[in-house]
């Protein structure tokens, strides 16, 4: 995990050539253990913000490194890792949106072939229930994105403007044939009107995705431990805790 200027150049090509070297010396490290053993060329290097001594693995600057590091892993025929499509940010907000959104992207775009970050917060510290459920939708989009436009007709698109005397496509055989293929369909991306929107409560995105959380969770109440079990790993929890002077554990009561 080389940090630029910290733990490494402070240069993204410098830290590249680090970072490549560190993931060789593993490589060679893996094969002498064992010959043959299948590796993954990864890693979690970031830019280093120097106001604050901080890892930003949402920075532009360290999805850049990301996207380099697996051109060259590719280079070399290993498959991918890196920690892209998540936030630096400690609720879901604005910030954990568009660092969410603008990692998945160049993440598909670089052809990552293993994404570490979907639901995580505070750099790589924190994993949220309600991002995971709002960067479902994300990566829903991505992939939307890289499987590209799609030519459904032969010639493009060419018989649905013969003979067309009306202003909409609503009721042709085509669009109700397309409309799915075409499209995805979110859950809890507002896409109502403002009206709408308003009817249902004005829930921002955060609220709408604890909802779907739970809604995901209730099936799985009845397969959870017995009481006494989930009792005694809570007391492991708060034990191991107390020794990182954590004085209490995130409430999950609403989850169980």
């Amino acid at each position: 995990m080389g940090m630029t200027g910290a733990t490494s150049p402070v240069t993204i090509a410098g830290t590249l050539v680090q970072h490549v070297a560190e993931n060789l010396s593993g490589v060679v490290i893996a094969q002498l253990a064992k010959q043959g053993a299948p590796v993954i060329f990864g890693g979690s290097p970031s830019g280093f913000d120097m106001r604050h001594g901080t890892t930003p693995m949402g920075a532009i600057e360290t999805m850049m490194i990301d996207a380099a590091y697996v051109q060259i892993g590719k280079s070399l025929g290993l498959p991918t890792h890196a920690y892209m499509a998540l936030s630096d940010a400690k609720v879901n907000d604005a910030q954990a949106g568009f660092e969410t959104g603008m990692g998945a992207v160049i993440a598909a775009l670089a052809g990552v072939n293993i994404v570490s970050g979907p639901g995580m917060l505070d750099f790589e510290r924190a994993q949220s229930l309600e991002k995971l459920v709002i960067d479902n939708e994300i990566c829903g989009m991505t992939y939307r994105l890289i499987q590209g436009i799609a030519q459904r007709d032969e010639p493009l698109a060419l018989g649905l403007f013969e003979g067309f005397e009306g202003s909409q496509f609503l009721t042709m055989p085509h669009t109700r044939k397309w409309y799915r293929a075409e499209h995805i369909f979110p859950v809890v991306t507002d896409r109502e009107t403002y009206d709408g929107w308003a009817a249902l409560g004005k829930k921002t995105i955060a609220e709408r995705a604890a909802e779907e959380a739970v809604r995901l969770l209730e099936p799985a109440v009845e397969n959870l431990p017995r009481r006494s079990v989930r009792q005694e790993l809570k007391e492991i929890m708060h034990r191991e805790a107390g020794k990182a002077a954590c004085r209490e554990l995130p409430d999950l009561s609403n989850f169980y």
